[in-house]
């Protein structure tokens, strides 16, 4: 057995994928279905096609999908730089959900509400601010 992918549906394809290019994923795989008005992007950190995140775009929403109720945990990134990374990231408008404030650890969520965790790669970074005081937003 080995890994494949994550999948996660998205409702905003372009906003989705602009979150993710945020976080250092590029598109490595397209795959559009026209006769069941679906698209499949994968993308993946540099160098690593090996770790894909499936982006599922359904064409006409989901309406009409079952709603089986199933959760998600979260995905999981390693990062070279948490401050840097969460500080480009509010830039971007983008929520800071659990701020790094040990230097290790983040949260913020996706376009569609989906957990993503920042990890920094290696020890934890020394605290500092505007990180260490802030609160947390929301729940992740």
């Amino acid at each position: 057995m080995r890994y494949l992918h994550t999948m996660v549906r998205v409702k905003d394809l372009e906003k989705s994928m602009t979150f993710y290019e945020l976080l250092g994923l590029k598109e490595i795989k397209r795959r559009d279905s026209e006769s069941g008005r679906f698209s499949l992007i994968f993308m993946a950190p540099e160098g690593q096609p090996e770790c894909p995140l499936e982006l599922t775009y359904n064409w006409d929403g989901d309406e009409g999908l079952p709603s089986d109720s199933r959760h998600f945990g979260h995905l999981a990134y390693e990062v070279e730089d948490i401050y840097a990374l969460c500080q480009k990231l509010m830039d971007a408008g983008v929520v800071i959900n659990r701020p790094p404030r040990d230097g290790h650890m983040a949260f913020v969520r996706s376009p569609d509400n989906i957990s993503i965790e920042l990890l920094q790669k290696g020890d934890s970074l020394p605290p500092q601010e505007p990180w260490a005081s802030m609160e947390n937003t929301g729940h992740w």
